[in-house]
C-alpha cells in the first residue's frame, strides 16, 4: 500500500452542509484524512533522485505513467506533485516532465501536519 495515507490524522467533518450527503449515504459520519505537507521539489536535493524524463503526448495520464514506472496507478499524485502540475490540464503536448525515481525517496518527503 502507498504511503499516501500513512501517519495521516483522520477527522470527522461536522459541518451542516454535509448533512444531506450523510443522509443520502445512510451514515452518521464520514472520516476525512488531513492534508499532507510535502516539501516542494526545489527544496529537495536533486542528487537524491535518478529522474526519468517523459515528453507529454496525447493520451498520457498521470495514472498511466505511475503504473508504467511504479507498477501502481494509485501513485499518480507523486508525479503530479513532483512536477508541480496538479492535474493533466496543467500540461501541454510536448512538455517535459520528470518521473522521480526511486519511488521510496520521493515518498520520504511526505510529512503529516
Amino acid at each position: 500500500m502507498s504511503q499516501r495515507y500513512s501517519n495521516r490524522k483522520k477527522f470527522v467533518n461536522r459541518l451542516e452542509m454535509y448533512d444531506e450527503q450523510l443522509d443520502a449515504r445512510d451514515v452518521n459520519l464520514i472520516k476525512h484524512y488531513s492534508t499532507p505537507d510535502m516539501a516542494h521539489p526545489e527544496k529537495i536535493d536533486p542528487r537524491s533522485f535518478n529522474n526519468t524524463t517523459h515528453i507529454w503526448k496525447q493520451g498520457d495520464r498521470y495514472y498511466k505513467l505511475a503504473h508504467k514506472y511504479y507498477g501502481e496507478a494509485k501513485l499518480w499524485w507523486v508525479i503530479a506533485w513532483f512536477n508541480k502540475k496538479p492535474t493533466e490540464a496543467h500540461l501541454r503536448m510536448g512538455d517535459t516532465i520528470s518521473i522521480p525515481m526511486p519511488l521510496e525517496t520521493a515518498l520520504s518527503f511526505l510529512r503529516t501536519r
